[in-house]
């Protein structure tokens, strides 16, 4: 029988070297243009309105972020080379403050600004509602462009310093975005947002709703802290507020979580337990009846406003959803199957399935 002929696979010829000269040639020119559209990002005017802009860099913002805004709002052309300049030639973080961009300086030179603290014109002290007194001064010491003259002094002297006619500090400044000099002082800092609070106590003050349980206030800038703990949620301040004053009203204890953290201090580590709750403190208003003796945190307008008008609905009781704000109910029996729903939520979140 004739053997079947087997065909001859041709070998592969290697790559000729005018080929390999081809390709070579061709990655130094996309090389080429790759650096070359760099360089002309970098070098482009910044979009200055006028002849010069002040543009506010907030705490823990980062070149990434302020990169993909420039980007999305069509100041600059590929943000990747921005970034691949700034991960390799600015060894250094996006500093907050307040920077004059004047008309004429380049998206690089902006760019290296940003990297010194120094460079800026004013600075910007931003405090967060629910912010706790000691984390507003824990901020103030780390900031490079204020004068520290205050900060690092004991509660009790810091009180003297100031001349604030109250003993405990927490609660008397307002949280807002303000804008101070370089070398500002820390006192003249606080002693403002202190009369911000007490203009938006006052203002609230005078115009509060009727019978309301407070003696002064003071009481009702202790309410205001515990209701900004609570929800996070605008639409939710007046219920929240609602439903802590009829308890105080009807001799009920306010049974609220964020009072009891407060009192704990620097023992709470994330997660409260059956124990922490009945452990009785200054704070916490599940083994004491009315108010904790002074604010948890620095409430914001909207909370002091809400302290002063709570909502005339029957609720008493509120428990979190587990997608977002709270569900209220004016008896037991209802506030039993909101809070079996809240668990509900969270077996099937911690399942994986849809609530």
């Amino acid at each position: 029988m004739a053997q079947p002929v087997k065909k001859k696979t041709a070998k592969k010829k290697p790559e000729s070297t005018f080929q390999t000269w081809k390709w070579g040639i061709g990655f130094v020119v996309c090389l080429v243009i790759a650096i070359w559209i760099g360089s002309v990002s970098l070098w482009k005017q910044y979009p200055v309105q006028g002849d010069k802009q002040f543009v506010s860099i907030n705490t823990g913002e980062t070149y990434t972020h302020f990169i993909d805004n420039l980007a999305k709002e069509k100041k600059v052309k590929f943000p990747i080379l921005l970034k691949i300049y700034q991960k390799f030639m600015i060894h250094d973080t996006l500093k907050a403050g307040v920077y004059e961009i004047k008309r004429g300086m380049s998206v690089r030179q902006v760019l290296d600004m940003m990297s010194n603290a120094e460079n800026a014109q004013m600075n910007r002290i931003l405090v967060i509602e629910g912010t706790t007194f000691k984390q507003l001064v824990a901020r103030l010491r780390q900031d490079p462009l204020v004068d520290k003259t205050v900060v690092n002094l004991p509660e009790s002297e810091m009180v003297q310093a100031l001349g604030i006619p109250y003993n405990h500090l927490e609660g008397l400044f307002a949280p807002n975005t303000y804008f101070y000099n370089k070398g500002e002082s820390d006192k003249k800092i606080l002693l403002d947002l202190y009369h911000h609070q007490m203009e938006n106590l006052d203002a609230a003050w005078a115009k509060r709703a009727p019978n309301l349980p407070y003696k002064d206030k003071y009481q009702a800038l202790i309410m205001a802290s515990i209701i900004e703990k609570e929800t996070s949620l605008d639409d939710e301040l007046n219920q929240v507020a609602g439903v802590f004053i009829r308890r105080l009203q009807t001799g009920m204890r306010l049974q609220t979580d964020p009072t009891v953290i407060y009192g704990m201090g620097d023992k709470y580590q994330g997660k409260l337990t059956k124990d922490d709750l009945r452990t009785p403190t200054a704070y916490n208003t599940y083994t004491m009846a009315g108010l904790p003796p002074t604010p948890i945190a620095l409430p914001g307008k909207k909370a002091i406003e809400a302290a002063m008008h709570p909502d005339q609905s029957d609720n008493v009781y509120f428990v979190a959803t587990g997608n977002g704000g709270h569900k209220f109910s004016a008896t037991l029996d209802e506030h039993n199957r909101a809070v079996q729903q809240y668990l509900a939520v969270l077996r099937e979140k911690k399942s994986g399935a849809t609530p």
